[in-house]
């Protein structure tokens, strides 16, 4: 794929404070994790849909739900708003809905009289 999303240099030391330490074994490069979140966040993808140049699939997800459920996407937001001056609100929208099966059948007849 051409149209791959890549960070800049001058866009990944913004975050760079905000990035979790590594402990032992060296971490995957932010970069590929971060720009792999991003392209599939504004693409709409599924995390298995994603090009192979943002590495397996499975690691900008555990990335992301690491950094979502220990609130570092909150501290990076926040950090990186501040340094912008504009009142703003930033946003990154993961919601799922799934209906019931019945749902559908809601307005389903019974007997021949309307339920």
């Amino acid at each position: 794929m051409s149209d791959l999303y890549w960070l800049t240099d001058e866009q990944m030391a913004k975050p760079a404070p905000f990035f979790p330490q590594s402990h032992g074994k060296p971490r995957v490069d932010e970069r590929r994790v971060l720009s792999g979140i991003i392209f599939i966040n504004r693409n709409g993808l599924r995390r298995r849909d994603a090009p192979r140049e943002y590495g397996p699939h499975k690691t900008p997800y555990s990335r992301w739900k690491h950094w979502s459920d220990n609130g570092i996407f909150a501290q990076r937001m926040v950090g990186l708003s501040a340094e912008h001056g504009e009142e703003k609100t930033v946003m990154i929208e993961a919601t799922y809905s799934k209906a019931h099966r019945t749902a559908t059948s809601m307005a389903a007849t019974k007997g021949g009289v309307a339920v």
